[in-house]
């Protein structure tokens, strides 16, 4: 279910995780220690203020290594790229390792699926391939910075009801 809140300077848990750059379930804990300053829950959703830069502030832990959550406004692209060689390799040896690469900024995921919740551009430069990505990347996914990317993983082995209609 999607988060929904009212008021113009608040978010949901989904957003804010987007907007800090960590996992929504790295939020959950955050909310459940009370470090989210000024969080508040309204029945099952957290309403989750931001600060004049619009972003959550997190109270710093008083133990551990400092956070390495989004402390600022995002300001690059993010590029999505399908690794070719991992398909051929869970083909070959049946095995299911994430396929997708997702980079924002020095953070790099891979991953199963990405549901892109906006605008993007898919990039195909043959003979130009992107120097800024490692290998040179000659297709590849482009997103704004300001649009929400949503990873997801998939267990080992896919499940028969978890497979699309019509393949296979």
């Amino acid at each position: 279910m999607k988060d929904t809140n009212t008021q113009p300077n608040t978010v949901g848990t989904t957003e804010a995780a987007f907007l800090l750059n960590i996992s929504t379930a790295r939020l959950r804990l955050l909310l459940r220690q009370g470090r989210l300053k000024g969080a508040k829950k309204v029945k099952r959703f957290w309403v989750i203020p931001l600060n004049s830069r619009g972003m959550p502030e997190i109270t710093p832990g008083r133990r551990g290594p400092q956070g390495t959550w989004n402390k600022g406004i995002r300001t690059g692209n993010t590029f999505i790229h399908v690794l070719r060689r991992e398909i051929d390799h869970n083909r070959d040896y049946g095995t299911s390792l994430p396929a997708i690469s997702v980079k924002q900024g020095n953070r790099n995921d891979r991953c199963h699926e990405v549901e892109i919740m906006g605008n993007c551009k898919i990039v195909y430069r043959p003979h130009k391939p992107n120097s800024t990505q490692a290998g040179g990347a000659r297709l590849w996914i482009e997103v704004e910075p300001d649009v929400e990317i949503i990873r997801k993983f998939f267990r080992d082995v896919e499940q028969e009801e978890d497979k699309p209609q019509g393949f296979g």
